[in-house]
């Protein structure tokens, strides 16, 4: 099955889609997102959200959902890991079977990581890596 084959009635959490009709998928988007910030990144120390790992959620309906992640790098060793991590952990605490797709292009840049993950690595490292990316690639 490839992300075409979704039903219509397929809530996007992006909002760029209407939800479908006596559909409130609000509730199971913030508890998914509240797991993904338990998720942790071994190399890095920020959790998978926070990170930007995640590209998109679409919540198929109350037991089921697909998720496109990226990576920090696309050799990363823990390629294979992590997503079954966040599989594991959305089926145990929410009993939500995620079927997980690595996406690679578009390639993951710091300027993906929320205001609290980029607060968090700067806390950590010392620095701001978004401030940092944009310098070296002439960005502002």
């Amino acid at each position: 099955m490839t992300w075409g084959d979704l039903s219509p009635a397929l809530y996007f959490l992006s909002g760029e889609e209407n939800m479908p009709e006596n559909q409130d998928y609000g509730e199971l988007r913030k508890k998914i997102i509240s797991i993904l910030e338990t998720i942790t990144d071994p190399e890095i120390g920020i959790d998978l959200w926070n990170l930007g790992l995640i590209y998109d959620i679409k919540i198929i309906d109350n037991k089921h959902v697909k998720i496109q992640m990226g990576l920090t790098t696309p050799f990363c060793p823990l390629a294979n890991i992590l997503p079954m991590m966040v599989a594991e952990e959305l089926k145990k605490k929410l009993g939500v079977d995620a079927e997980i797709e690595l996406v690679y292009d578009p390639p993951w840049t710091p300027e993906r990581m929320t205001e609290k993950g980029r607060r968090i690595f700067k806390e950590r490292f010392g620095y701001d890596i978004v401030e940092e990316y944009r310098k070296a690639y002439g960005q502002k």
